[in-house]
């Protein structure tokens, strides 16, 4: 339940209430027969039915204003400064990372770069995106606020069905987002957020976008498995849940879907591969076919890895600094 539905729920109560509390004044005022309580005394334990359910209403309202918490920044010896969060939509405590550039402007403001992982909470299997950001110094190059949210599960950036504390992209669009915004100079606008990722995470930054288009402006993938059909491989069922939901974030569907609504610039990058170039190849196609902007390289291979070498590209990319070879 959205913060909104619980004033309206607890608004009704409130007034169904009062009402009820009303009546059970006004029977014996106006002359009812008191013989006939009982309709009196079925008022009155109504209005105690709805006086308890204010209170849970209530309780409920304190325990999710409790589970929504964003701690201040702990600056770590790298200056990465870490805040941990605690969401209704993450089955456990999770942070959000954040590394900013040396000369932060807080009249101009900056672009956020959202870093996504590939792996629950701090694994590093793969390696670790901001820092491979930091040690390139990308953050100052391009002048971005650079943003990696954790995860308590796979992130692979979509809402499970059934499971409310699997809920990915809520996580991120309605916590890490609005957190971000109010608590650091940024764009808050489309083109002052960037999505960043590869593997998994570079199959959340295309459906994040495509999903979300008044929310994020750019998005570049790199080695990701674009154009899967079935929840079936890379342990996608855990958080998909279903085919039919799975489609809901379907590349191959929501680039058909969004293709007359995408602006004529350029929006989507994809480029390398490690091991899926015939997703890019495929994407790549269905793109040009559709007629949607975007900017692909077939290549070079790499190492499937956020530490292999193409990090640089990608910014580069996304701040419109490369052209297509």
């Amino acid at each position: 339940m959205t913060g909104t539905q619980r004033k309206t729920r607890l608004i009704w109560l409130l007034v169904a209430g009062g009402l009820l509390l009303a009546t059970a004044v006004l029977i014996p005022v106006v002359g009812i027969d008191t013989k006939k309580g009982a309709q009196q005394e079925k008022v009155v334990n109504n209005l105690r039915q709805v006086q308890m359910a204010v209170d849970d209403d209530r309780q409920r309202q304190r325990a999710a204003a409790a589970a929504e918490s964003v701690s201040p920044a702990v600056k770590t010896e790298s200056g990465i400064l870490i805040h941990t969060v605690r969401s209704e939509y993450q089955a456990a405590a999770t942070k959000i990372k954040v590394l900013l550039p040396g000369a932060l402007d807080l009249v101009a403001r900056h672009r956020v770069l959202y870093v996504l992982p590939v792996e629950p909470l701090d694994g590093v299997r793969w390696g670790d995106g901001l820092r491979e950001v930091k040690n390139h110094d990308l953050h100052n190059r391009f002048g971005v606020i650079c943003v990696e949210p954790t995860f308590s599960d796979l992130p692979w950036y979509a809402d499970h069905p059934t499971i409310a504390t699997r809920r990915q992209e809520s996580y991120l669009l309605k916590v890490v987002v609005p957190f971000i915004d109010r608590t650091y100079p940024t764009l808050a606008r489309p083109d002052g957020r960037w999505l960043l990722g590869f593997s998994k995470s570079g199959y959340g930054a295309f459906s994040l976008l495509l999903r979300n288009p008044e929310v994020f402006g750019r998005a570049a993938a790199w080695d990701a498995p674009l154009m899967m059909e079935r929840p079936d491989r890379y342990g996608m069922g855990d958080i998909f849940g279903t085919q039919e939901n799975f489609e809901k974030y379907q590349i191959s569907t929501l680039l058909r879907q969004r293709a007359a609504g995408l602006s004529p610039s350029v929006r989507l990058v994809h480029f390398g591969y490690g091991g899926f170039r015939e997703h890019h190849q495929s994407a790549h196609k269905l793109m040009e076919k559709l007629g949607i902007a975007h900017q692909y390289r077939d290549g070079p291979k790499r190492e499937h890895s956020w530490h292999s070498g193409w990090l640089s590209e990608a910014l580069e990319m996304l701040a419109g600094k490369a052209k297509d070879r």
